[in-house]
């Protein structure tokens, strides 16, 4: 192996990140990749199945085949140049690196505590094998397991996450979907203002430096008494107009009789009522009203304006503790016990529709009727028209399987995904690289999408206070 002929780094990859990114092996800009045998070995054992795991390493075995091909003991020895293969935008193939598999034994002495017939064992010494035999490249393990990575500090082996599926570096600089304006706002902006009316809605048309650091259907309001509370509807340059938010905290305006109970709430209503938006994001804590307020919005939409044929709601089913196993039934038979949050909001929101219990009751059932539970295994190739489709817990999703999705709209589809990034529970997932992040993201600046974080807990004294405390 010539690795020393080049003053790159050399990324040796554990087996978890081909796993979790089929295309890692490209996300390494001019610095050269190295795979042990070992961990080909364990893609071989993780192929089989309908998995995303098992697609991600067929794919893995794809890319790894296209470049092999045609390639002699020579080439491979020399490193297989991953500029073979066109992946990505264009223009990010011209400084790209070679891969490296490992073409004979590389062994180094382990502490007698960690015996190399081991997987991460023998890719740990695999790495002390190449850090020894070429001293002047900087040699570092990427892996997701972090006891892989305390492992390799002991052993004072540099070792990284894999970064490239984050997002953003720090999730406190995730888009808020809401902003507060200065408070001399309009002394600033009030010169140029156009307004007017359409619709029975207020319009405003606002000039200066600071509105083009705005994103489309990002709720601005004043900390004031004034109550000004507003949705940016376009952006041009240093111009945007501004919409004036309904007030959903009247019980006059309330949505299948639910009220909104602070700020974000009522810009969580706006944006789920808005005809305009296809796509809405809710981001918040438990008890914040995340799923109330999306079924109370579709509710309202698909029973009282026909907006929509019926509503489907669906979630990763992941257990927060022991699986129970196997599950009998339907589809639908096999979801509920994932969907209680469902059953629970239904309840509250049929207990609102009628006076007596025999009213109550009608209407949860009809409401049932218009709501439909779905697993995620059976989304593949569907096609959802004229469905108010909501997504609940997506902080569980990869951006793979979130994509997967929301490809899934047809015509006239709204898709709401609802989630807390403080509740992850899926492997090597965190709230910066979770596909609830991702389209929270790459969705800001499109005009028919709408994101709101909500902050305040309204569930209850004695969750809100949990919610602190614990």
């Amino acid at each position: 192996m010539n690795i020393q002929a080049t003053a790159k780094k050399l990324f040796v990859l554990d087996t978890n990140v081909l796993m979790h990114d089929p295309t890692a092996i490209f996300r390494f800009q001019e610095h050269n990749i190295f795979i042990p045998m070992v961990v080909l070995e364990e893609l071989d054992h993780a192929k089989r199945g309908v998995s995303d795991v098992a697609r991600n390493v067929r794919q893995v075995s794809r890319f790894l085949d296209d470049l092999i091909r045609d390639a002699d003991q020579h080439t491979i020895n020399e490193g297989l140049p991953l500029s073979k293969i066109e992946h990505g935008p264009a223009g990010e193939q011209a400084d790209i690196g070679r891969l490296y598999f490992q073409t004979r034994q590389l062994s180094h002495l382990l502490p007698a505590d960690l015996p190399g017939q081991i997987a991460d064992n023998s890719i740990l010494s695999i790495v002390l094998a190449l850090t020894k035999e070429y001293p002047n490249v900087n040699v570092i393990l990427v892996s997701k397991d972090i006891n892989m990575r305390i492992k390799a500090a002991a052993l004072q082996i540099v070792a990284e996450d894999y970064h490239n599926d984050q997002t953003i570096e720090d999730i406190d600089l995730l888009y808020s979907g809401s902003m507060a304006l200065e408070p001399d706002f309009w002394e600033q902006h009030g010169d140029k203002m156009e307004s007017w009316q359409d619709n029975n809605h207020t319009f405003y048309r606002i000039h200066g430096p600071h509105v083009a650091e705005w994103y489309p259907n990002q709720f601005l309001y004043l900390e004031d008494e004034s109550g000004f509370e507003a949705i940016v509807k376009s952006v041009d340059g240093e111009t945007a107009v501004l919409q004036l938010a309904r007030d959903y905290r009247n019980k006059h305006h309330s949505v299948w009789g639910v009220c909104a109970k602070n700020r974000e709430q009522n810009f969580a209503l706006n944006a789920l009522l808005d005809p305009n938006v296809d796509f809405v994001t809710l981001l918040g804590s438990a008890g914040t009203g995340k799923t109330l307020l999306a079924l109370a919005a579709g509710l309202s939409l698909t029973m009282e304006h026909k907006a929509f044929l019926e509503i489907i709601m669906t979630r990763e089913t992941v257990p927060v503790g022991e699986d129970i196993g196997f599950l009998p039934g339907s589809e639908e038979e096999k979801m509920a016990p994932w969907m209680g949050a469902l059953m629970d909001n239904l309840e509250v929101l049929g207990s609102r529709s009628g006076t007596t219990e025999w009213e109550q009751g009608a209407s949860q059932n009809m409401m049932m009727n218009r709501v439909k539970i779905r697993s995620l295994n059976f989304m593949r190739g569907r096609t959802f028209l004229n469905r108010y489709l909501i997504i609940d817990e997506a902080q569980n999703l990869t951006p793979k399987q979130m994509k997967t999705l929301i490809t899934r709209a047809g015509p006239g589809t709204k898709i709401i995904c609802i989630g807390n990034l403080a509740q992850i529970d899926t492997p090597y997932l965190t709230a910066t690289s979770s596909g609830l992040t991702y389209v929270v993201d790459r969705f800001k600046n499109w005009e028919n999408s709408a994101h709101i974080t909500l902050k305040r807990g309204e569930r209850s004294r004695l969750a809100d206070y949990a919610s602190d405390v614990l």
